[in-house]
């Protein structure tokens, strides 16, 4: 009996270490640390912004409170979630030097990307357009304007590509934030801003007169939206895909969602219908 009593505390001692040696990357940090650093962009809304109270909300940070749950029931401990605010121009370098282990906020998958960082499952899908002040006749006549655009997005790359084939002579103005941007057209300095569209929503919400904008209905471009993690880190990327399956499988995305995007349209537009239901991977 001895024997037995000392062998099953042997193979607990031994297990204990491998089972420690199991989290690799970004989740063994998280468990040394007891911190997961969320990056997120300050001036996004609905996808991520900075609240009234200073306290980072929107339709992404939902997202990653949840990832942060699945973290947590994955290490065995709870961990406290520092947000770090990013810039578009430094989003991606701040994952690979390591001083955020995930962004939130409102980024569109590329494979141009995907050579710098990985992504989880597709968050949200998109497109750009452009917003200007109310009575700024703009529609279909973009020639001699001035266009802002946040640099380093995709959005810049897809309205260069759509006035050069067009050839339409337009100056391209390149701005470092959304909030620089929406200042910039509140001065007049520039004739529109362009981003993707559900961005350029909720700006115009954010402001004391929405009233005051206007954003064109058609988009110019096809934005999948999803969180980026520091590339090669599977078993990280692995359980915010399972968060975010799961989220789609039960349909608690819809709370959420309704939550962020219902004041806008109490329909789910078709493109984020089918997202959902091609994301909700099995267990």
């Amino acid at each position: 009996m001895r024997g037995i009593l000392a062998a099953i505390l042997l193979v607990g001692l031994l297990t204990s270490p491998l089972s420690a040696q199991e989290l690799t990357g970004t989740l063994l940090q998280i468990q040394k640390t007891g911190k997961i650093k969320i990056g997120f962009r300050k001036s996004q809304p609905p996808m991520s912004a900075l609240g009234k109270e200073g306290i980072p909300e929107g339709y992404s940070i939902d997202l990653c409170k949840h990832i942060v749950a699945g973290v947590e029931d994955k290490i065995g401990k709870d961990i406290d979630a520092e947000y770090i605010p990013v810039t578009a121009a430094e989003r991606f370098n701040a994952l690979s030097d390591n001083k955020i282990d995930i962004l939130c906020g409102s980024t569109t998958k590329t494979l141009s990307r995907s050579e710098i960082v990985d992504f989880t499952q597709l968050t949200f899908v998109t497109g750009a357009s452009f917003m200007t002040l109310k009575g700024t006749k703009l529609m279909n006549n973009f020639g001699g304007k001035k266009i802002g655009v946040v640099k380093g997005t995709t959005t810049f790359v897809s309205m260069k590509e759509l006035f050069t084939e067009t050839e339409t002579d337009t100056e391209i103005i390149l701005l470092n934030t959304t909030a620089e941007a929406l200042n910039a057209l509140k001065k007049e300095k520039i004739d529109a801003f362009a981003a993707d569209q559900v961005v350029l929503i909720g700006l115009a919400l954010s402001v004391d007169k929405p009233e005051n904008f206007a954003i064109l209905p058609t988009i110019f471009s096809y934005e999948p939206f999803a969180l980026a993690v520091r590339r090669n880190d599977a078993d990280f990327r692995l359980i915010a895909d399972r968060v975010i399956s799961k989220l789609y499988r039960t349909k608690k995305i819809l709370p959420i969602y309704n939550k962020w995007f219902g004041k806008f349209s109490s329909t789910i537009p078709s493109a984020v219908e089918a997202m959902i239901q091609i994301n909700a991977t099995p267990e």
